[in-house]
């Protein structure tokens, strides 16, 4: 039985779900999602078994994501109860001629906003995020624009989506030194498979009071099981993410490399052992990394949903985790490798206090590295 617990998210009052459902495959027009039945099906699954934090953007399938949410939240009665998360950023008309039609900037996110209110039959949205980077505007003026919508009363919250360190620690700054509203968290691609993240994200959200959400955990599904080493990519199973990125030259999607492959062999062994689905090992891994407040679910039939809630219901010991993160570990990289070897000098052979228990799991612990003495 699924027993879902509640973190409050970031330096906020907003309680939510440790699990959050995604709703990128509410739709086909993606390629890879499912029809409205099977979308309300996961919506109550999710709901009944006791989550309350629902994420979906204005691009995902076209607008449909948002408008089918939306009526199954009314058809419910449940718009106080659940946590509704949405994005703007990314222009899902193709208007080319346009280019206002995405991006950061205020007249964009107002125009998106309300759009995204419509579709959703809501007068407000309790977590609006910037979605992607757009590299041009700045800073400043999202941040004024989010806070003007949190005084109109649009939105409750707002937060970063894949966007640079730098670019969510300027944010929060800005916010905290002229008294606007701050970003109260970050959602980035977190899994086994791409950890990338560990160099910069979890730190910051730490030390800035942000919640870190975590999307494609299951690393658009290869952490699941379902497809199989030594087999083309091409000829995986025809129903997945991963089928469908396949013909999409885009180096960030293309997840079948012999390095990920071995982390897919350990964890299918831990899990074994534990004897749990592999799907639940990896969630269960990445929702106890440190700083992390909620992971996104996301599913394009029911039993993927039933395989996944029950993620936090069981201990990993240690001794499974150590293996799944030895495995996966990226290699240090500098700023971290330098201070790392400067240390000694720093602190002049003194005792000093013992660096967090997480630290030597990040990809800037150098293997063997300087210790300071008593720890």
């Amino acid at each position: 039985m699924t027993s879902f617990a509640y973190h409050l998210l970031g330096r906020t009052g907003l309680r939510v779900s440790r699990l959050a459902l995604g709703t990128m495959t509410f739709g086909t027009e993606n390629g890879w999602g499912c029809d409205r039945a099977t979308a309300q099906a996961l919506f109550n699954r999710y709901i009944d078994a006791g989550g309350n934090f629902i994420d979906t953007a204005d691009v995902y399938t076209r607008g449909t994501s948002e408008t089918w949410l939306g009526e199954f939240i009314a058809e419910r009665s449940l718009r106080d109860r659940v946590v509704l998360a949405t994005k703007y950023s990314n222009n899902f008309h193709n208007v080319d001629a346009n280019p206002n039609a995405a991006g950061n900037g205020r007249k964009h996110l107002i125009r998106a906003l309300d759009a995204s209110l419509r579709r959703l039959g809501t007068d407000y949205i309790d977590l609006y995020f910037l979605h992607t980077w757009d590299r041009l505007t700045p800073a400043e003026e999202v941040v004024r624009t989010l806070d003007d919508q949190v005084r109109a009363g649009k939105i409750r919250h707002y937060a970063l989506s894949d966007v640079p360190a730098w670019v969510a620690a300027r944010a929060a700054t800005l916010g905290e030194v002229r008294g606007l509203e701050r970003p109260c968290a970050l959602q980035m691609e977190y899994s086994l498979l791409e950890r990338g993240i560990e160099y910069e994200f979890p730190s910051l959200c730490q030390q800035l009071d942000m919640g870190l959400m975590v999307w494609s955990p299951l690393a658009g599904g290869l952490l699941s099981g379902k497809y199989r080493a030594g087999v083309a990519q091409g000829e995986q199973p025809v129903d997945g993410r991963l089928k469908t990125v396949a013909k999409i030259a885009t180096p960030a999607l293309q997840k079948m490399t012999p390095r990920n492959w071995a982390i897919v062999a350990e964890l299918e062994a831990v899990a074994r052992e534990v004897g749990r689905p592999m799907a639940q090992v990896a969630i269960h891994w990445v929702a106890n990394r440190p700083g992390v407040s909620s992971v996104v679910l996301g599913a394009t039939r029911l039993q993927q949903l039933e395989d996944t809630l029950p993620a936090l219901d069981f201990e990993l010991p240690a001794e499974l985790s150590q293996r799944l993160d030895a495995v996966s570990r990226l290699a240090p990289a500098f700023p971290y490798t330098f201070i790392d070897a400067m240390a000694p000098r720093m602190h002049g052979g003194a005792v000093v206090a013992a660096r967090p228990p997480h630290f030597d799991d990040a990809p800037w612990a150098c293997s063997g590295g300087w210790r300071p003495s008593g720890e």
